[in-house]
């Protein structure tokens, strides 16, 4: 039912008043009307003419049901005792104030949608509160691929805060071992540096054996090694398509795989797969990436489904456009933030690292005990309301642009290939092809 407001008499956004005018009569859900008129009830439209809603007058109006106000009642009450009729008391109708600033958003948020500090560069914070119990993972011992910089390596560190021993685990063995430096020292807890391409089971293998050797357990497996730039369909080579699915999807499977075979088949444990929301509405440029992740969502289910009566959780977690890291510097973060692109978000910003490592820290914890084969997005509304202009993000993505991509930051590009800038993508669309075919071929990946 539509209320449309003309001459500033009824219907409209939150109006108050009972009648019109001063003028005691008829009304239809609060709405006033003139006296002689009344509301075709049956009606699903009402529009207002002249400060009167919808009303029909005349001999045809005897035939149809008047609805009295409560005005109308006490009046007729009042008269029938011979009292005298006071003037209308009601206030004229008037609209809800709007917030100041005609509705902005505030210059300093609520606690409930306030960011946690963080740090852009891949270092320990240098303050934290804790939101949850310091020991919540008191004595366990966590797995994390891609966890020598960006999400991984925040995800460790807060996990560490709270307890855990952590295993982090890439292709890059110096990447990791200053990371395990850092986060030690920063911690207290013990970290132990890993090689590992999740391509290659045997590499899981030794490394899940070697972590078992130095910890006696492990109970929870987080899968962030993965791969992304910016490309469309039509210019992506097989391989590089190829290449972002063994990365993402496979290599999931296989660091799970082994995990369960070595110790969660016996033992139980949790699983946190970090995804995206790109497949939602079919992210332009992003179907490689897209069709990963999608994938290892699907993956979250089947194996929550299949693992559960092993006393293993399993769940995703999606995050938004993230600060600090090198999808953000490379994927046109800065320029979407200086371009007030991040307005677009219900919580108008980005979100950061220890963002996502909280989330990532409850669906690890006891506080999940029940939570198992869903995903929790974590990004503020961005897929909700982006971009997804295809010709307007690839003219975009052909722009000139020295710094950054020069096109709206895309939901959930928080990974990619340094090979991606080596490349030189800002420098135009006719390099995608040569990006795509770079980054199978070094096989170069951030967070692997």
């Amino acid at each position: 039912m539509s209320l449309g407001a003309a001459g500033g008499s009824a219907g409209g956004l939150g109006w108050r008043g009972g009648c019109s005018g001063g003028t005691p009569g008829y009304h239809w859900e609060g709405r006033g009307v003139s006296p002689g008129c009344h509301r075709d009830v049956t009606s699903a439209s009402l529009g207002t003419l002249g400060g009167t809603v919808g009303r029909r007058c005349g001999p045809r109006a005897v035939a149809r049901r008047r609805l009295p106000t409560p005005r109308a009642c006490a009046e007729r009450a009042r008269s029938l005792r011979g009292l005298p009729l006071p003037a209308c008391s009601a206030p004229r109708p008037e609209r809800l104030p709007l917030p100041a600033g005609g509705g902005a958003a505030m210059a300093e948020p609520p606690a409930a949608s306030r960011p946690p500090p963080d740090l852009d560069t891949d270092d320990c914070l240098r303050e934290y509160r804790h939101l949850f119990s310091p020991d919540i993972l008191a004595g366990q011992v966590a797995f994390i691929t891609g966890g020598g910089s960006g999400i991984g390596f925040r995800i460790a560190e807060i996990f560490m805060r709270h307890g855990c021993r952590t295993v982090i685990a890439s292709r890059n063995l110096q990447r990791v071992s200053e990371a395990s430096k850092k986060l030690a020292a920063a911690t207290g807890q013990q970290c132990l540096p890993l090689s590992v391409d999740v391509r290659q089971p045997q590499t899981i293998v030794s490394a899940v054996d070697e972590a078992l050797k130095e910890f006696k357990r492990i109970d929870i497996l987080v899968n962030g090694a993965a791969g992304n730039f910016l490309c469309p369909a039509s210019a992506l080579s097989f391989n590089a398509f190829k290449t972002v699915i063994d990365i993402d999807t496979i290599g999931t499977f296989n660091t799970s795989k082994v995990l369960f075979e070595k110790y969660f088949r016996d033992h139980g444990g949790v699983i946190v797969n970090i995804t995206a929301t790109l497949s939602y509405r079919g992210q332009a440029l992003q179907v490689h990436a897209g069709t990963a992740k999608a994938a290892i969502d699907a993956m979250t289910r089947h194996l929550a489904v299949e693992w559960g009566p092993n006393n293993i959780r399993v769940n995703s977690l999606a995050p938004g456009p993230i600060t600090g890291t090198e999808g953000y510097r490379r994927l046109g973060g800065k320029f979407a933030e200086e371009a007030s692109q991040f307005d677009t978000i219900p919580l108008h910003r980005a979100g950061n690292k220890t963002e996502i490592a909280h989330s990532t820290l409850y669906l690890a914890s006891p506080l999940s005990s029940y939570v198992t084969g869903t995903t929790l997005v974590v990004d503020g509304g961005s897929w909700l309301t982006s971009a997804n202009n295809f010709p307007a993000l690839l003219a975009g993505l052909g722009t000139d642009c020295p710094d950054s991509l020069c096109l709206p930051f895309l939901p959930c590009v928080s990974y990619c290939s340094a090979s991606c800038v080596a490349a030189g993508l800002h420098a135009g669309l006719t390099l995608a092809a040569y990006v795509c075919r770079d980054f199978w071929a070094a096989g170069a990946n951030k967070n692997q």
